[in-house]
């Protein structure tokens, strides 16, 4: 490393603690005259991060009263036929359909779904909430609703209600305890009937609780309805942050529009001092949409009345509405209604009832 590289070794690329010079991302750095020439390489393709870059390389060659010539090169985003080509719309009758995926499952997106649903209908908008995790239905727990089973109307289903929000889930249709050891095209096809054998209302918003990880599921929903958008659940773990950067890039590659991402367990609440710690880290997916440009919609603490409420079926959204973990799924939900009143779907734009 040379003694002008060195003046830009404290530049440490954005959301990482190793500098440009540590990931050997400084291609070129010569001096001449008075005007230092760099060539910076970096495999981001944000805009946002090559602008950090150039600001602080600016700021120290100004500071050494030199100037600079900086070319930050970056890949160009993949432009792509999108998967969605042709979609059908099996629930016409809908406005909004928002998927809610995660890479890796146990980050609590079932949990957060559900909130985030109550949390629109308190908004003034008519709500329902679609259980697409066949082998894995948990909202029927969550909304005490297991032995519950949907009213057939002419060969079709009613979807159930409770606070505020309609729902359906496989739990509903089956016994509790029972595995579906269903291949793939099974899934896709309860998927489908799901979404046109069930009379959903006319809805401002459908949330679509995903399965885990980028499979049949997800690909058969965006193929079946125009999905408006789509919101990515992590924790601050690495190992949940690389496996969101997969969901965030499926709803790049379905050509679905992301409405951010929520950050679960984001920090442990103390039920004694009320202090918030970090346990499992904090401000992980803050950084990762910065990297992808995306927003944070909301980061929910770790907190009692968040599991009590799952496990007794009396979401912490709806019981304990003045609480801080739902104000930040109000938070949530008020967020996502502003960026679904820029969507232009193929309905009309969304407004509360």
């Amino acid at each position: 490393m040379n003694d002008l590289m060195s003046l830009f070794k404290e530049v440490k690329y954005p959301n990482f603690q190793k500098s440009l010079i540590d990931f050997g991302f400084i291609q070129k750095c010569e001096l001449n005259n008075n005007t230092i020439s760099m060539l910076i390489q970096i495999p981001a393709t944000s805009p946002k991060i090559a602008e950090q870059i150039r600001n602080e390389c600016e700021i120290i060659a100004k500071k050494n009263n030199y100037e600079l010539d900086l070319i930050i090169n970056q890949p160009k985003a993949q432009e792509q036929e999108p998967v969605r080509a042709k979609i059908k719309n099996l629930a016409p009758q809908i406005k909004h359909f928002v998927m809610v995926s995660s890479g890796k499952g146990g980050v609590g997106k079932s949990t957060t779904t559900l909130n985030l649903a109550i949390s629109l209908a308190k908004q003034g908008l008519k709500v329902g909430l679609l259980d697409a995790d066949i082998y894995g239905p948990n909202i029927p727990r969550m909304l005490e609703s297991l032995n519950e089973r949907p009213e057939v109307v002419a060969d079709k289903l009613r979807p159930l209600s409770k606070y505020g929000i309609e729902f359906m889930s496989m739990g509903n249709l089956i016994e509790d305890g029972q595995s579906m050891i269903w291949r793939g095209a099974m899934i896709m096809k309860a998927i489908e009937q799901l979404l046109k054998d069930v009379l959903w209302s006319e809805l401002d918003v459908l949330l679509l609780d995903m399965p885990p990880g980028t499979g049949d599921a997800q690909l058969t929903l965006a193929q079946s309805v125009p999905v408006s958008a789509g919101i990515c659940v992590s924790t601050p773990q690495s190992v949940s942050l690389d496996d969101s950067k997969r969901a965030i890039d499926m709803f790049n590659k379905l050509n679905i529009k992301i409405a951010g991402v929520i950050e679960n367990m984001s920090g442990f609440i103390c039920p004694d001092c009320e202090k918030e710690h970090p346990i499992f880290g904090k401000g992980g997916a803050v950084n990762l949409a910065n990297e992808y440009d995306i927003d944070v919609l909301a980061c929910i603490p770790l907190d009692m009345s968040i599991k009590n409420g799952g496990d007794d079926g009396k979401p912490v959204s709806y019981f304990q509405p003045n609480s801080l973990v739902a104000k930040r799924y109000d938070e949530a939900a008020y967020k996502l209604i502003q960026f679904l009143k820029d969507i232009k779907a193929d309905n009309s734009s969304i407004q509360p009832r």
